[in-house]
């Protein structure tokens, strides 16, 4: 079985390849490294069954061999990304998921989009079925996220429609765990870097909006089932919910990573984002039912696991920086001489 993973280089695509070289499975990753990283795919290199293709899939690819799923998680998945390249997002979301749909065709491959919660928006729905339709607004800031995973959604709809295309779609809540970016702006990261750093910890708004907070363990787990299920039914093409159904308040997060962290840190309130939704909650009974899925990982565990490495990540970088003189990033992609 040969898979390709767009984003392969990023948070979930390179957790997901992880898991598919486990299950004995070749991987090609793609990814144009703008929010992906290769320090997240480095000891795959060596690995005969991986290959990394660092290319821009809004730009038809070329591949050779045979392919038997696509997996289509290329794209900036946080606000801080994709309010910094909103027409990259909206390309990739639009030329990027058609463009892997016409390889998926060609190849005969099975084909699996990562959407996400966003879809539903600020919603007037609580807690969020498959069945909602959202309440997005379209011209806000953040519709440039929203509206792209939405016509991603509608275009793998109708390559299965009018193509029988074997397509599979995700919408994730709340993912968080090791590899993510210390500086992508989502808040499970914000919090511990701020946290292990002894800055105060940024909550906005009042801290009552909620969230659902999902390991990348749980979430790698309920996706590869999703993509390897057979049948005859419909059900397995429609969107599928993954996520944590448990609920926690801003708050309540930032008082668990202060606590769990020994920290001395303070929490300050700014201003809410416009459009920043206020209730996020997944209904995953149609996980459990199609998948027999549903997430293990307490809060507790996966915020140890995800301090520890934060932990780790902070060192490493204070080490580099005193033998070096500047940050590892900043080194590798050349910004300083």
């Amino acid at each position: 079985m040969r898979v390709l993973i767009s984003g392969g280089a990023g948070f979930v695509g390179s957790h997901l390849a992880d898991r598919l070289l486990a299950q004995g499975c070749a991987v090609v990753a793609v990814d144009n490294l703008l929010t992906g990283r290769q320090a997240n795919i480095r000891h795959n290199l060596s690995n005969p069954k991986f290959q990394f293709m660092e290319a821009d899939v809004c730009v038809p690819l070329q591949v050779s061999g045979e392919v038997q799923a696509i997996l289509h998680f290329a794209s900036p998945a946080s606000p801080i990304d994709y309010l910094k390249h909103p027409l990259e997002t909206l390309h990739v979301g639009s030329l990027g998921t058609e463009n892997l749909l016409r390889l998926a065709r060609r190849k005969g491959a099975r084909f699996l989009l990562a959407s996400t919660s966003e879809v539903y928006g600020d919603p007037l729905e609580h807690p969020q079925p498959e069945s909602y339709f959202g309440n997005v607004n379209p011209i806000g800031p953040r519709a440039v996220y929203d509206e792209a995973k939405r016509y991603a959604e509608a275009v793998t709809m109708a390559y299965y429609r009018e193509f029988r295309v074997d397509t599979r779609i995700v919408r994730i809540f709340n993912t968080y765990g090791v590899r993510m970016r210390a500086d992508d702006g989502r808040v499970v990261s914000n919090f511990i870097v701020q946290a292990l750093k002894g800055e105060s910890l940024t909550v906005y708004g009042e801290g009552g909006q909620t969230r659902s907070f999902c390991y990348v363990s749980d979430l790698v787990a309920g996706i590869l089932r999703l993509l390897w299920l057979d049948g005859d039914d419909n059900d397995r093409h429609l969107p599928v919910n993954l996520g944590n159904p448990l609920e926690f308040t801003v708050k309540q997060l930032a008082e668990r990573v202060v606590e769990m962290t020994g920290s001395r840190s303070q929490v300050v309130y700014l201003p809410l984002p416009e459009d920043d939704p206020k209730l996020r909650q997944p209904v995953i009974e149609r996980a459990r039912t199609l998948l027999d899925w549903q997430p293990v990982v307490t809060l507790e565990e996966g915020l140890r696991l995800t301090i520890a490495y934060f932990k780790n990540e902070l060192e490493e970088e204070s080490s580099y920086i005193v033998a070096f003189g500047e940050s590892r990033e900043s080194r590798e992609s050349g910004e300083c001489s």
